[in-house]
């Protein structure tokens, strides 16, 4: 079997497709190469880098492709549905980084929290801004979670043991043994902290008229998509003070264009890190091949 890891792959992952005989292409093709690299290839294994549009579907019918694995959660980047017509399964690996996500929120939330970011930028500017600064604790504060998948429970579960009260709302889960489903718009209006862990799906889930009903000062945190929150409307809502700091790690484009947001001394940045800890990269490669393993043997059942 072949198999093209088009954005790279954990070492450890592919040394043990390797020792399982696989024939495995680490190789990067932009994607004219691509549209004639994957006629080649069983499986397709992708990050974001890669986008698997209709174009490249409608190539890979003309060779081998039978799975497409998305190498982390979402798969916006890739024409899932289109793919299905054309016969190609598409899957992803959502349980191996919910944790560096949770963890990533976390620390956005405490850089706020505590002006952690901006002092790094003002005290190498030679400031000793001490007095500027009085922060908030965690504990005791009300944190939202939009979208109550894994992300979002592992997050409410470390901010829990900080202290936190957690609510959440998600359109499918409506009940948990420890934390509070709550409606969108009393989660809006009641939350400290807002998190969201939420997919794009053609709209922004919290917008203009979103920010207007929030409580003044909230926090909010983006380690999602960059689209399912308006860019536009958080940094009015941020230079209103509507907003007192949001963290973001997830962009409208990618890589990062919008400077006024990057550069807000209100705002924490990374540049999209969610999944990138040494631990959810191992745990990455051990799903997609646990991933490829079971599609295969599921088609060599059905044969049988």
């Amino acid at each position: 079997m072949r198999i093209l890891a088009n954005d790279g792959i954990d070492k450890i992952a592919a040394d043990e497709f390797t020792k399982r005989g696989f024939l495995l292409d680490k190789g990067h093709y932009d994607k004219e190469e691509l549209k004639t690299k994957i006629r080649d290839f069983e499986v397709l294994i992708v990050r974001s880098a890669t986008r698997v549009d209709r174009d490249i579907i409608d190539a890979a019918t003309y060779g081998k492709l039978r799975l497409i694995v998305r190498a982390g959660v979402g798969i916006d980047n890739i024409d899932a549905g289109y793919a299905k017509e054309k016969g190609i399964e598409v899957r992803n690996t959502p349980n191996a980084s919910s944790d560096s996500v949770a963890e990533l929120v976390l620390g956005h939330m405490f850089c706020l929290a505590r002006f952690i970011s901006i002092s790094n930028v003002t005290m190498r500017d030679g400031k000793w801004n001490k007095k500027e600064y009085e922060g908030i604790e965690l504990a005791g504060k009300t944190l939202g979670v939009i979208g109550f998948g894994r992300i979002g429970r592992s997050l409410a579960e470390k901010a829990s043991a900080l202290g936190m009260q957690v609510i959440f709302h998600d359109t499918c889960v409506k009940n948990h043994e420890k934390f509070e489903y709550t409606e969108f718009e009393k989660l809006v209006e009641n939350a400290d902290f807002i998190s969201v862990h939420t997919p794009y799906t053609g709209s922004a889930v919290i917008g203009e008229k979103e920010f207007e009903k929030m409580k003044k000062g909230v926090f909010i945190i983006n380690a999602a998509r960059g689209n399912v929150i308006d860019e536009k409307a958080l940094l009015q809502a941020l230079n209103t003070d509507r907003v007192s700091g949001a963290g973001v790690d997830v962009f409208e484009k990618e890589p990062a264009v919008n400077f006024e947001l990057v550069n807000h001394p209100k705002v924490c940045v990374t540049p999209h890190i969610g999944s990138a800890t040494k631990e959810a990269q191992m745990r990455i490669g051990r799903e997609t091949i646990e991933t490829i393993i079971d599609f295969f043997d599921n088609i060599i059942d059905k044969a049988i």
